[in-house]
């Protein structure tokens, strides 16, 4: 004889309606006790639900992508019975007449030290470099946990970092653009700010994705564990989860831990007026009176979209100009026009204190530009970012870091310890995502056996700014310091027709190019799409090409794009756009 027993859904906590991304069994399946039979997957981790008793599947009664709570019932399973007794009386009674309904016991805790799960490649981290690397390995045929201390997987990147400020500049440009083309004969009224709309706007965008790539994960089976984790040894980390602390082992690891907001010491960051990146996206108000401390991209693409919204922008930079790593031609068109907007630049000066006011934000000055003490609503900190080497307790696993905070690889990703891998921000500059992510699938494929390496020629740097500012490769400002010889092709947009249909006559697209071999060193370009823009010449760099193969490249006009040809026509002497003297 047999009976049926209808398997439920145990207690999970305080979650209710959570999704099934996986079920581990099919009709007819033979199950052992304790057999995992689904995997589920709250907002804090995944889980699955094993079997109370051996038997046959009979009947399923989920799905994936079905949501389930406590009590919900799973399946059913054919018991024999002689193994009845396993299962109170009165739900054998009733199985003979209708599904018996067993409630699956909570685990009990797991011993400290005790591992709770094993991959053959964990991921400690989920930005775009972190889910890569996590998605490639799983492509490749590993098992792989991906763990991750936020509630959405992408990182610093997709939730707080580049794409919801991209969202934002969005806006920004908008706003601008309406107000730009009055000169062209269009009037549009003032605009009227939702601030509540736009920040749901930016949030919708941001959950679309980082909701991909949670589906992204399912799809491959890669497990995601939400919490802190810090290494326990060379071969396991210890996670704070919600719901305790799990222990995590593996054969290989890659460290995607990213960065930190840097901070200057002794500043009021109690006081909810003084933000960082993060708190100046979450877009709590449009304050009236606006200091950016930090002249590079990150401050800058802030200004700009508190600008456009109404705010009276200040900047203040240590620096002699705004955005160091750049060239200085490159730079000079996006001055010349937030000088004209924004209330006040001050180079080569910092802020010494900043003192709390029931009013505003009392702060005070040092250097050659330095104003007397002036009050703000608001005050941005964007003077970059660090490491987070040191707080993942990397010494545990007996992994080098160095005083930055780095943790140095060599050119497969690999650190010092052999079986452990580190990618993006926490292996060193520059700190990008494209960075990252290509670094993630070197990872991957170096564990998986494959010959492969990181070996990029360049890796280009945008200024999301207006204009926006791109740049690759070898820069002037670099080969001068070197003493790299070195030639330059510089095409004005002034004389783009495209450029000038768009009121972008001040763009720049400028080449850099060995004076013997012609081929391109290096590119800048500054005005209306140049992010897009630069991606030409990081290709050209790459394919080794020369100045003849861009000029000859036939581009689409009238375009932007025919500035990066026309550059290159400069070099070779053969621009007919416009007229330049022979050289003597």
């Amino acid at each position: 004889m047999s009976s049926n027993i209808a398997v439920k859904v145990p207690d999970i906590g305080d979650f209710k309606e959570v999704a099934i991304i996986d079920v581990l069994v099919k009709v007819g399946d033979t199950v052992e006790t304790d057999q995992s039979l689904i995997t589920l997957e709250t907002d804090k981790a995944t889980m699955d639900v094993p079997a109370p008793v051996a038997g046959i599947v009979k009947e399923l009664k989920v799905k994936v992508g079905d949501k389930v709570s406590e009590g919900g019932v799973i399946l059913l399973l054919e018991k024999a019975i002689q193994e009845a007794a396993e299962v109170p009386v009165s739900q054998q009674l009733e199985s003979t007449l209708t599904p018996a309904e067993v409630e699956i016991p909570k685990p009990s805790p797991v011993p400290a030290g005790q591992s709770t799960l094993h991959a053959e490649v964990v991921v400690l981290g989920a930005g775009p470099g972190g889910y890569t690397a996590a998605f490639r390995a799983s492509d490749l045929g590993k098992q792989v946990i991906l763990v991750e201390k936020q509630a959405s997987l992408g990182g610093v990147c997709l939730n707080v970092g580049c794409i919801p400020s991209k969202a934002l500049l969005h806006v920004a440009k908008v706003i601008t653009e309406a107000d730009e083309v009055s000169h062209h004969g269009v009037t549009f009224g003032k605009p009227k700010i939702d601030i509540e709309k736009i920040r749901a706007w930016k949030q919708s965008v941001v959950d679309r994705l980082t909701g991909g790539l949670s589906g992204l994960a399912k799809q491959r089976k890669v497990k995601v564990v939400r919490g802190e984790a810090k290494f326990a040894s060379p071969k396991s980390l210890t996670v704070q989860t919600a719901e305790g602390e799990q222990i995590i082992t593996f054969d290989h690891i890659i460290i995607a831990a990213g960065s930190s907001v840097a901070r200057i010491p002794g500043l009021p960051y109690d006081d909810p007026r003084l933000i960082d990146s993060t708190g100046a996206l979450a877009l709590q108000d449009v304050p009236k009176r606006m200091l950016i401390i930090g002249g590079g991209i990150i401050g800058l693409e802030m200004a700009t979209v508190y600008d456009a919204l109404g705010s009276k922008i200040s900047v203040v930079e240590l620096a002699d100009g705004l955005i160091p790593g750049a060239d200085r031609d490159l730079v000079r068109p996006l001055a010349k026009r937030i000088g004209q907007r924004y209330e006040a630049i001050y180079l080569k000066t910092k802020v010494t204190q900043i003192e709390a006011q029931k009013n505003g934000l009392k702060v005070t000055f040092e250097g050659e530009q330095a104003p007397e003490p002036q009050l703000y609503d608001r005050v941005l900190l964007a003077v970059g970012r660090r490491p987070n080497g040191r707080e993942i307790n990397a010494e545990a696993a007996g992994l080098k870091v160095n005083e930055r905070g780095f943790i140095p690889v060599d050119n497969q990703m690999r650190t010092s310890v052999p079986h452990i891998f580190a990618i993006g921000d926490i292996v060193g500059d520059p700190m990008l995502a494209h960075k990252a992510v290509h670094e993630g699938k070197v990872a991957a494929e170096v564990i998986a056996g494959h010959k492969a390496a990181f070996e990029a020629l360049t890796i280009p740097s945008v200024a999301y700014t207006d204009p926006e500012i791109s740049w690759m490769g070898l820069t002037e400002t670099q080969a001068k310091a070197q003493g790299i010889v070195f030639e330059k092709a510089s095409f004005p947009w002034a004389a783009s027709g495209r450029a000038l249909s768009m009121g972008a006559e001040d763009g720049l697209t400028k080449l850099i190019y060995d004076p013997t071999t012609k081929r391109i060193l290096g590119a800048g370009i500054v005005g209306v799409n140049a992010g897009e823009l630069i991606a030409e010449t990081v290709l050209a760099l790459e394919m080794g090409a020369d100045m003849e193969d861009i000029g000859l490249t036939i581009h689409p006009h009238p375009t932007l794009s025919e500035t990066v040809g026309f550059a290159a026509e400069i070099a070779e002497g053969s621009i007919t756009d416009l007229f330049m003297p022979k050289k003597k």
